[in-house]
């Protein structure tokens, strides 16, 4: 008997697929996690993809890719991407590590707390691991959130109210630099322009104790910076609803957020949503939508009182 040998028409059998399909399906759940990242943090930041993009030397596209988590990014592409958004690569990676048994208990106690009470739950955790110079916010009040809030309007009539110095920290950051934020941006790039953005407000704190602080609504994009604002002063978050923030910065004169964007609108959601949760760990927060500045400025002079522990209407202008 004789075994017939295969000749070039033979048609050899698929081998099946050596990777098993639930490894398909976490390779898969694991590049949506980082796509969300990357999202999440360029949001944070207010970066356009195109700036991502730019600032990052990866094609547009590709990064819409990575964003939707069709895109499987190699090391070097990553890592150019965490630099751009001046952060650790490891950041944008859903899993951390190795991580102790302690903290791994935490953070399932943690995960089981309703989102509801995550904040209240942090404002605890900072109390209980706080620096001994933490104590040290009495009499600074620092006013966060987006362009068009009333930030600027609301702190310099706090500010004379109070007989406290006003502190714009993007001034802070021009003159220490010597050219404006935008030039700043472009020549030097994001992580330069916090590092300077951090080093001004390291500064205000040594030379005043007492004044009120507007800052960029970028800020909490920096983990360390916002953490040290939050330690040593009283924070509180100025919002509105979105249209509103870009009916007001339009009424200014500014038309940077429409400018070659006709998504802008989507842009400032995603960029409200991505730092809902860091403008919630300030202290308090006053909502100024639909309000006159008269109205505004009356709930901060409540909130600041209770805050400071006095009557803010009524305070005398001896610390000026």
């Amino acid at each position: 008997m004789t075994v017939a040998k295969p000749t070039a028409k033979t048609k050899l059998r698929a081998k099946p697929s050596s990777v098993p399909q639930s490894d398909t399906a976490y390779a898969a759940a694991f590049l949506g996690a980082i796509g969300r990242e990357v999202r999440k943090n360029r949001a944070k930041r207010g970066m356009t993809r195109r700036q991502l993009a730019q600032a990052s030397a990866t094609s547009e596209r590709y990064l819409a890719q990575i964003e939707s988590g069709t895109g499987n990014p190699s090391v070097s592409v990553l890592r150019a991407i965490a630099q751009a958004l001046d952060l650790p690569a490891a950041a944008l990676l859903p899993e951390t590590g190795v991580r102790t048994a302690e903290l791994g208990g935490i953070l399932d106690l943690i995960a089981q707390v309703p989102e509801r009470d995550l904040p209240g739950l942090v404002k605890e955790i900072e109390a209980r691991v706080a620096l001994p110079g933490s104590a040290d916010r009495a009499r600074r009040i620092a006013l966060v959130g987006l362009r068009g809030a009333g930030k600027s309007t609301l702190g310099r009539m706090l500010a004379q109210r109070l007989g406290w110095p006003f502190i714009e920290l993007d001034r802070r950051v021009e003159e220490h630099y010597g050219a404006s934020i935008p030039d700043l941006m472009e020549m030097a790039g994001t992580a330069t322009f916090r590092r300077h953005e951090r080093s001004a407000l390291e500064r205000l704190i040594a030379e005043h104790e007492a004044a009120v602080i507007t800052t960029a609504g970028g800020i909490v994009s920096n983990i360390e910076t916002y953490a040290l604002l939050l330690r040593r002063t009283h924070t509180v978050w100025i919002k509105a609803r979105p249209e509103e923030h870009m009916s007001r910065v339009m009424a200014q004169g500014d038309f940077r957020p429409m400018a070659q964007n006709r998504a802008a609108m989507a842009d400032l959601v995603a960029i409200l949503e991505a730092r809902r949760a860091d403008y919630a760990r300030a202290e308090a927060q006053i909502d100024t939508s639909g309000d006159a500045v008269e109205q505004s400025f009356a709930k901060l002079l409540r909130v600041d009182s209770s805050l400071l522990g006095l009557d803010v209407a009524m305070r005398n202008r001896r610390h000026r």
